[in-house]
């Protein structure tokens, strides 16, 4: 019996050293570039290398101790990994929204992005500052965009006001010029955050028109203060990130995660589900929670269908006009 437990203990010790040995290697596979990354495999190799002869002749303490000091060696390193706001930005994510109040009462938004898409990649760059009063929002409205599996979607929050406009915020990663998403990546420090604020005609169109992606659009009930609240809430996140940066995380730190931690601010008892991992599955629980019109009268998949946003022509659509016509299947 104690032979089996010595047994199991061990099987267990080298199942986790090579778990740490290939979350090593992939955080040096996304922070060092080659051929530096090659010498440091090679390294990590000659070192399970030498590990396993000692396991094999029974020096468990040998191998835990080198294991330690690798590991405090490595979490130094990862420690000093810090994010930044002076890389090469891709146009679309080099500026994130900040806000300060006016002397009147309103707000002043910066940096509100409004650019016109020929393709996924090519646009007509503009940016644009704007004063609004919090007080005259009217709406909120969950924005899903899906462009690959049916279980993860882009999530984007969009504040409507009385005179028709809407503000879009939208949580991405801040990619480099040249760089591509991993969402692996984004488990070990590859991409910053940045909080978007858009034009609809914009942050929408791009996803239903230029790349293809299937977007729907669901009203949220919220009171005139949550609604208000919820707005300064991704202000206030938008400058924090403007003062220090902080990375992206593909679970803790994401389009849907960071919103929803915004909205428990201003809505009590809500409680985690597992459907805000799964961003796909999001219209769901929005249904059980009773926020969306109809909800527990209508069923979903009618609710699904009425959100669905089709691709539009915008070269002759204002602004406003264009967020008129992403609604209308709801008020049909």
């Amino acid at each position: 019996m104690r032979e089996l437990v010595r047994f199991c203990v061990r099987g267990l010790a080298l199942a986790l050293l090579l778990a740490l040995v290939v979350w090593i290697g992939l955080s040096l596979h996304f922070q060092v570039s080659s051929p530096l990354v090659y010498l440091l495999y090679l390294a990590i190799a000659l070192w399970c290398l030498v590990a396993a002869r000692m396991l094999l002749g029974g020096q468990w303490g040998r191998v835990l101790g080198l294991t330690v000091l690798a590991l405090a060696g490595w979490a130094l390193w990862w420690s000093g990994i810090e994010p930044r706001q002076d890389r090469d930005w891709m146009a679309e994510v080099s500026r994130g929204v900040t806000s300060e109040p006016t002397a009147d009462g309103l707000v002043r938004l910066r940096n509100i992005r409004n650019f016109r898409w020929s393709s996924p990649s090519v646009a007509v760059e503009d940016w644009y500052d704007l004063e609004v009063d919090p007080h005259q929002i009217r709406s909120v409205d969950m924005i899903m965009s899906i462009w690959n599996s049916p279980e993860i979607a882009h999530t984007l929050v969009s504040f409507g006001f009385a005179d028709g406009r809407h503000i879009v915020f939208s949580g991405e990663i801040r990619k480099e010029n040249g760089e591509d998403f991993s969402a692996l990546g984004g488990f070990f420090k590859r991409y910053e955050l940045v909080l978007i604020a858009a034009d609809e005609r914009d942050i929408v169109h791009l996803r239903t028109d230029a790349r293809g992606e299937a977007v729907s659009l669901y009203p949220v009930a919220m009171s005139e203060a949550q609604r208000m609240a919820f707005f300064f809430a991704f202000l206030d996140y938008a400058n924090a990130l403007a003062q220090e940066p902080r990375w992206y995380h593909t679970i803790w730190t994401n389009c849907t995660t960071m919103p929803y931690r915004l909205v428990r601010q201003v809505s009590e008892g809500l409680v985690f589900d597992p459907r805000i991992v799964l961003s796909g599955r999001l219209p769901g629980y929005l249904y059980d929670l009773r926020v969306l019109p109809g909800a527990g009268t209508v069923p979903l998949a009618v609710l699904k269908e009425r959100a669905q946003v089709p691709p539009r022509d915008v070269a002759r659509v204002t602004s406003v006009e264009y967020s008129r016509l992403l609604r209308q299947r709801w008020r049909d």
